[in-house]
């Protein structure tokens, strides 16, 4: 059984300075509870910070470390500034209500990033410092987006997983974060990434989708060829502990204490105090409540226990204002000398009042306008061992994709919620427990003990199917010797692509003119003993003699279909047949026109639709359908369709790169070693032809018969860079 390393941005410990030196305490959340079981019985460690800023006191350093070991944690240390700075102001000014959905929230100027990835930075040195071939590692939640990539950075064969705990919003509002690109980047690093929900998942690979321009589908993204499955795994509570203690003597006493009045019907809301949880909304559907049934006063009362949150940024306080004011309200204009309608706790509770006030709710009432997946409302349902009570479920809620017997709501709606809150207090007993028992099933069905055992599972067969179909760069000690077989040619043919091999291929085609870097390193290939260079590309002989017309190479342009020798004039290598040219136009622009960030370039034997602007899901179904359409229209013309990167193109029929070679090698002396270089479907053309002993290099990620690969156009550089020292 693998080894676990659990990283979180908080220790499953709380360590307070005390009379006689530092005190440690478990942690009671969510998360705490649900890798307890993994943290102990598999000897895992567990990474975060331990709570307080700066560095422990000398005097009790020696004494914490111990107690640290002993509980199998490792402390990431933080100062007050990065306290500050990387979890108040980002993580939660920032971070927290960005992927709930409110960019209303976010500060007029969003501070840069650089601390975030400096503290995740910390977080993973911690990790590679303690890893071990086979270890599972897996990283929680938005404090810590970055570590993946991190990690796999240093540790490119380590099995990474990474939870989100908080929900993913739909791509336009996370494409508003600036450090948009980082954060899926550095998820993406993980063998496995889990949501609490399918919409969840789904808004994240449609962000990958849009954002990076990632294959995404449901189950996973690929990026830069590497692939990233996506789960859904619904976190659960402890149900077990949760009936256990519901059952306890102490439960039974404090439940006598806080409700001496059983003829009064009990609405609960527990929640942290974020404009997140619906406070002030469900405040209003109550007043409403009351306003419109009077025979209600004094026959029921909301207890609505508010946590201290984030009690240091300013929304926050201004929220508790406004939750204050709605309360003093709500009390001031219902209340009776023997009655109040709201009683308003504002402070931590200990599990038992809370666990109490479960078994007191005749109706609980969960009403957040966005929430990742509340557990409140799970760990009420694991308290109702006597199967009464209801449950209102905001339906904005991740709880509420699986728990589908709670009474569902809209939040905004006060008249509905006003409606389902009567309804709960009317429904008969049967109706009553016949919910109840399903949600009780459900909720010990899949406990956090399974939620956690299940992640892991499919942690360790990701991890090994991903690597399978890793497609990873050449080691630099093969490239050295592939550069070395080049210089051993006598002479040597290049023969290289241009768009993604020779420069980076631009969303413009025509912004992708060649840098004075590029074309002094052409001229000097050129300038080799016995070496010719060839560019052999699919654009038209008209770009590619405006670009590189001076430099004493050969070109090859529209898929080979032209070509020019140095210094000479373009020829044509089979008839130029183009009677089905200008319906095959029409069409083009036709889809152009109806396809936004699309364009139509003519060339001189063809035409090409490009794609690469438009709309990250819109533009390629446009392109399948153009594909198809010019398929079926084209079918016994001279012409054929040609699905490249971000492009359709029509070409004459048997033009193509690897005619190029053919040419070349006719006229090739012996000891000639040809080297291709391309990038795309097309260049995969010209490394079939090529003779054998030949070199191909394929660049970037996708399919390639191509042994040798390179990740971008800067290593391309780098290798034929090699060839004149």
């Amino acid at each position: 059984m693998a080894r676990v390393i659990v990283v979180s941005n908080r220790l499953p410990v709380t360590v307070k300075q005390g009379a006689s030196g530092p005190e440690i305490s478990r942690s009671s959340g969510g998360l705490a509870t649900g890798l307890k079981s993994v943290h102990e019985q598999r000897g895992g460690l567990w990474v975060g910070w331990p709570g307080f800023a700066g560095a422990p006191d000398p005097a009790h350093a020696a004494q914490l470390e111990a107690r640290y070991a002993e509980l199998a944690v490792v402390p990431v240390t933080l100062s007050a500034d990065e306290v500050d700075r990387y979890y108040e102001t980002t993580c939660s000014g920032v971070l927290w209500p960005l992927l709930h959905g409110f960019p209303a929230q976010l500060p007029l100027e969003v501070p840069d990033f650089s601390l975030y990835e400096a503290v995740n930075q910390r977080f993973a040195d911690a990790v590679v410092a303690l890893w071990q071939p086979g270890d599972l590692i897996w990283v929680h939640d938005y404090q810590l987006m970055r570590v993946p990539k991190l990690l796999r950075d240093a540790l490119p064969e380590a099995r990474i997983g990474f939870f989100l705990h908080v929900p993913f919003p739909d791509s336009d509002t996370f494409r508003i974060l600036p450090a948009r690109e980082a954060l899926l980047e550095g998820v993406l690093a993980a063998d496995l990434v889990g949501f609490h929900t399918a919409a969840y998942a789904r808004h994240f690979a449609s962000s990958a989708l849009h954002v990076l321009g990632a294959d995404a589908g449901v189950d996973g993204v690929t990026f830069q060829g590497r692939h990233t499955s996506l789960g859904v795994f619904p976190m659960g509570v402890d149900a077990k502990a949760f009936q256990a203690l519901a059952d306890s003597e102490a439960v039974r006493a404090q439940m006598a204490a806080v409700h001496p009045e059983p003829s009064v019907r009990l609405f609960v809301g527990i929640d942290r105090l974020d404009y997140t949880k619906g406070i002030p909304r469900r405040l209003l559907a109550y007043e409403r409540l009351l306003e419109r049934h009077p025979e209600l006063r004094e026959h029921v009362r909301l207890v609505q226990v508010a946590v201290p949150s984030r009690t240091e940024v300013v929304a926050y306080a201004e929220f508790r204002h406004l939750v204050d004011s709605l309360v003093g309200r709500i009390n001031g204009r219902f209340g009776t000398p023997s009655w109040a309608p709201v009683h308003y706790v504002y402070r931590n509770l200990s599990e038992v009042e809370v666990v109490a006030l479960y078994r007191l709710a005749d109706v609980m009432v969960v009403t957040p306008i966005r929430d990742g997946m509340n557990l409140v409302a799970k760990e009420f349902i694991a308290s109702r061992n006597d199967g009464r009570g209801v449950l209102v479920l905001s339906e904005f809620a991740g709880a509420a994709a699986e728990l589908a017997e709670a009474v569902h709501v809209n939040p905004y709606d006060l008249d509905g919620v006003a409606k389902a809150m009567l309804r709960c207090l009317e429904m008969g007993d049967d109706e009553r427990a016949t919910r109840m028992t399903t949600l009780r099933h459900r909720v010990f069905s899949y406990d956090v003990e399974r939620w956690a055992k299940s992640f892991l599972e499919r942690l360790e067969r990701e991890g090994v199917e991903n690597r399978k179909s890793l497609l990873t760069p050449t080691p630099r000690r093969a490239l050295e010797v592939t550069v070395d077989a080049m210089k051993a040619g006598a002479p040597l043919v290049l023969l290289l692509d241009y768009d993604g091999t020779l420069v980076p291929t631009r969303s413009v085609p025509d912004l992708a003119k060649p840098d004075g870097e590029v074309l002094t390193l052409l001229t000097r290939l050129a300038a080799r003993p016995a070496t010719l260079v060839h560019v052999v590309s699919g654009r038209s002989r008209d770009s590619l003699e405006q670009w590189l017309g001076p430099l004493p190479i050969g070109l090859h342009a529209e898929h080979g279909f032209w070509s020019r020798a140095p210094g000479g004039t373009w020829v044509g290598h089979q008839p130029l047949d183009d009677g089905w040219r200008p319906h095959a136009l029409e069409v083009l622009q036709d889809f152009e026109a109806r396809t936004p960030g699309s364009l139509v370039e003519q060339k001189r034997s063809g035409l090409a639709f490009h794609y690469r602007m438009a709309d990250r899901e819109f533009g390629p179904r446009q392109a399948n359908e153009l594909k198809l359409h010019l398929a079926s229209l084209f079918s016994n013309a001279p012409v054929e369709v040609l699905a490249g990167d971000m492009v359709v193109e029509l070409r004459p029929h048997g033009a193509h790169k690897g005619q190029v070679v053919g040419r070349l090698a006719e006229v090739a002396g012996p000891g000639t070693v040809f080297a291709a270089f391309g990038d795309d479907r097309t260049d995969e053309d010209l490394f079939k032809s090529l003779p054998t002993g030949s070199i191909a290099v394929h660049v970037g990620q996708g399919t390639s018969i191509a042994p040798v690969r390179v990740a971008t156009v800067r290593d391309v550089r780098a290798m034929l860079g090699k060839l004149l020292v």
